[in-house]
This record gives C-alpha cells, sequence and structure tokens, in this order.
C-alpha cells in the first residue's frame, strides 16, 4: 500500500488499517497537541528519527499488556516489596523523559526523542493528558516510564533504568493501577524481547482499532495524576 502525504493545514489521517506492511501509514502533517492527540484516537502513533519527515504509524500486530497481566517473578515480587523503590506518579514529568531521551540503548546510536517530540509531550502532560510513573530511591530518580492516557487506555511511550529493576518497577505498578482502575489496555506500540518476556501479547490491527473505537466513547481522566485521580492502592 502507498504511504499518505499529510496536508500539515488539514488535521485529517487516513483509516489506519491502510498502513503498509511496516506499518507506517503516513509522512508529513503537523507535530504537535491536535496532531498527537487526534493520532492516538484513531490508533496512530508519530514515531521517526533526528532530521527525518513527520512519520506516522499503525503496526499490525499491535504490542500491548493487559492491566494487572505482567509476569514478574515471585524473587523479583518479594524485591519490589523490601521497600527499597518508591513509586511517585506524576512528580517530575520532564526529569523522565528527559533521561527516556538521554539514556543509552544497546543497538542504538541516537534517540527519536526529539527536542521537537520532547516539548509536545512535556505540553500534553501540562494539559493533563501525559503522565510519568516514576521510580524513587533514597530521594532520587532512578526510573521511570511516560505516555499517554485517553480513556480507558494508556499509551506508553519509553521508560529508562539507571538501576537494575527500577523501569520494571514503574511498569509493574503501572500495570497494577490501570488495573484498579478499570482501563483496557497498556498500549506497547511495538513487540519487545524485554517486553514480551514480562507478558506483552500481540494484537491484531483489526482487534486493536474496534478496541480503540469503544475507548472514544470513555471519558479521559485529565491532571496531574500524583492529586490523588486515581485509585492506587495495589499491593505487589
Amino acid at each position: 500500500m502507498a504511504v499518505f502525504a499529510l496536508n500539515e493545514h488539514r488535521l485529517i489521517f487516513p483509516k489506519a488499517d491502510l498502513a503498509d506492511e511496516s506499518g507506517l501509514l503516513a509522512i508529513g502533517g503537523k507535530l504537535d497537541v491536535d496532531w498527537v492527540l487526534e493520532a492516538y484516537s484513531c490508533g496512530i502513533f508519530p514515531w521517526f528519527n533526528e532530521n527525518d519527515p513527520i512519520m506516522w504509524w499503525s503496526p499490525n500486530p499491535r504490542s500491548v499488556i493487559v492491566p494487572g497481566n505482567l509476569k514478574i517473578r515471585k524473587s523479583m515480587k518479594s524485591y519490589f516489596r523490601s521497600g527499597r523503590f518508591h513509586l511517585k506518579i506524576d512528580k517530575d514529568f520532564e526529569q523522565v523523559i528527559d533521561n527516556c531521551q538521554n539514556i543509552a540503548r544497546r543497538g542504538q546510536d541516537g534517540t527519536w526523542i526529539t527536542q521537537d517530540m520532547k516539548d509536545v509531550y512535556i505540553e500534553l502532560h501540562n494539559l493533563g493528558f501525559a503522565h510519568s510513573f516514576e521510580t524513587w530511591e533514597e530521594g532520587k530518580l532512578v526510573g521511570g516510564l511516560y505516555g499517554i492516557s485517553l480513556g480507558k487506555i494508556f499509551f506508553g511511550e519509553s521508560m529508562f533504568s539507571s538501576v537494575s529493576n527500577a523501569s520494571k518497577y514503574a511498569l509493574l505498578s503501572l500495570s497494577m493501577i490501570l488495573e484498579l482502575n478499570n482501563f483496557r489496555l497498556l498500549d506497547c506500540q511495538i513487540p519487545n524481547p524485554h517486553l514480551d518476556n514480562m507478558g506483552c501479547v500481540e494484537m491484531s490491527r483489526d482487534d486493536y482499532l474496534a478496541l480503540i473505537k469503544q475507548n472514544n466513547k470513555d471519558d479521559t481522566i485529565v491532571g496531574n495524576w500524583g492529586n490523588d485521580l486515581l485509585k492506587t492502592d495495589f499491593k505487589i
């Protein structure tokens, strides 16, 4: 299938199921709050490297986690119960995205989190749509993740860890909190061996888009999630 060229002056996406075999749907458009929110509500997300044009994706299959279904070894659960790590939500979103942008990753020379991308997600956070789940140790941020919430789906974007298992703690906490609050799905976008080992599963694009359609009817919990907008009394 052909890749669509978007007009930055018309906020219109083609149907997500028209993406090519790689999942690439369209190029162009505009990277701002309105475009990004519309993309997610259509089952699409932006992903591109520095100096590339804006690219919009809808992969098939989609990598997802059913809230509460993460696989964690008993020994790891005991480790997390030790009290070494502490979870904070939306405490320091900008520091989380900075770390995700700058952390060294095996097999990657650069990052897709460009300055423009970072600016948009920080604005989305300030508007109450983007959130960070943070792992703190002795008063220091040591791991975490961020993403966007619309309806009852959390769209995960990136995570980092500066000490062993810190990002796993944030991801497990997120999964359990989403389950507590009756979320439908934690979207992980593209299959990743690390996440697959933790219980990430593949969902067909058709099934995913049907779920998106239902999800668009649900209310979004907008605001700083650190201000008691969610149930957070989970136990690992």
